[in-house]
């Protein structure tokens, strides 16, 4: 049930509660109060009748129809009070002893009880009813500013570090946004300067990894030749990765597009990682008009990392639009099917340090493509890069072959 019915539903239930009280109390009051109207009248006869023996103000001296219940009472010395059914009304009696006689009063109840009780009901009715629709209208406000609310906190979490959340009244819902606007500036500086500092470390890296490179070239052929190689070149691909989520972290990458094949770029992608293991199914070409570069920086890495992480068989299968990349592993870690590829955390400890999701991801972006991460439910893992709006099914001839 959502904010707004159960505002609705907690003013309607309280006030039809107050209606009902209202109608069972007002009653009874109006009761006890012509009982006690009734024992002073009954009073102020009892008095006349002991002084001269008269009975007046409707006084009556042992009635024969008045009721048991009320003629047990007064002998048994109470001054007592019976309300009596009288056809469609009631009638109320109030009698006391007077030596060996009962004097009694008895007096019809006022008609107007009924008509008040009606009243009120209808009364309380309308108000219950213009009470839930105000409490609607209002549930239905806070619900929209709240509903806001939530869709600009998700812009953050997905890194739309600008979005704020929007700032009107001065009620807690605004107390609230101010926190959380407060909260993503701070957040937002942070990260910009950290981003900042990887990328100003990454360029300051890149002339003495060109060196090392150099001077890794001039070595003699040795194990410790083919060593140093390695960790430079491993140092090399890292501060360009750095560099380019950097890039990608900028905002400023946008597509160079051109008609290709989609299963072509499958097949550039597979042979760029170099393992006889991998295989490419293409169940159904198509043509994208799309950055074949960044296409394929996208299916390289996730098939490094399929290989990396997962286990084999790794397969790119191209469907139409649609690139899946499959493994036999164990599946993406529950914090990446939840939030998404996250730099420096991957799924094992010591194999990476995640940037090679984070860029497909990125690169996806870019492409205005859909990157999504499953663990099927027959095993393994499977990404998913969706391209079906770029698919062009009238386009001319001419596009990029293998």
């Amino acid at each position: 049930m959502g904010l707004r019915l159960k505002i609705g539903a907690t003013i309607t239930a309280t006030a039809a509660l107050a209606v009902l009280v209202t109608s069972v109390q007002v009653p009874a009051l109006m009761e006890q109060r012509a009982r006690d109207q009734a024992l002073e009248r009954l009073g102020i006869a009892e008095r006349a009748y002991r002084a001269d023996g008269q009975a007046r103000f409707g006084l009556k001296v042992n009635p024969p129809n008045m009721p048991e219940e009320l003629r047990r009472a007064v002998r048994d010395g109470r001054r007592a009070t019976y309300m009596q059914a009288y056809g469609e009304r009631r009638q109320l009696w109030a009698a006391t002893a007077a030596g060996g006689d009962v004097l009694a009063l008895k007096q019809i109840e006022d008609p107007l009880s009924d008509t008040l009780r009606a009243s009120i009901l209808q009364t309380g009715a309308i108000s219950t009813a213009v009470g839930t629709l105000s409490g609607l209208l209002l549930a239905t406000r806070l619900g929209r500013r709240l509903r806001l609310s939530a869709r600009r906190a998700e812009q953050i979490t997905r890194g739309d570090l600008d979005a704020r959340l929007p700032q009107s009244g001065r009620d807690e819902i605004a107390t609230l946004t101010r926190a959380v606007n407060t909260m993503a500036d701070a957040l937002s500086e942070r990260l910009r300067a950290e981003r900042e500092v990887t990328a100003n470390i990454a360029h300051e890296l890149r002339t003495p990894v060109a060196g090392l490179v150099a001077a890794a070239g001039l070595l003699p052929d040795g194990r410790a030749e083919s060593m140093v190689k390695e960790r430079v070149a491993r140092m090399r691909d890292l501060m360009e990765d750095v560099l380019e989520v950097a890039r990608l972290d900028n905002g400023g990458e946008e597509a160079d597009t051109r008609l290709v094949e989609l299963g072509v770029l499958a097949r550039r992608a597979v042979r760029a990682v170099e393992d006889p293991d991998v295989r490419c199914d293409i169940v159904a070409e198509a043509l994208v008009e799309t950055d074949a570069r960044r296409v394929e920086r996208v299916l390289t890495n996730l098939v490094s990392n399929a290989l990396r992480h997962g286990a084999e068989p790794v397969v790119v299968e191209v469907a139409g639009g649609i690139v899946r990349v499959r493994d036999g592993g164990p599946g993406f870690p529950e914090h990446l099917l939840a939030h998404g590829p996250r730099r420096f955390q991957t799924s094992a400890v010591g194999k990476g340090l995640g940037l090679g999701l984070t860029i497909a991801a990125g690169q996806a972006r870019v492409l205005g493509a859909r990157l999504t991460f499953t663990n099927p439910e027959d095993g393994g893992a499977c990404a998913v890069l969706d391209l079906s709006a770029a698919v062009r099914t009238d386009a001319p001839g001419g596009a990029g072959r293998d």
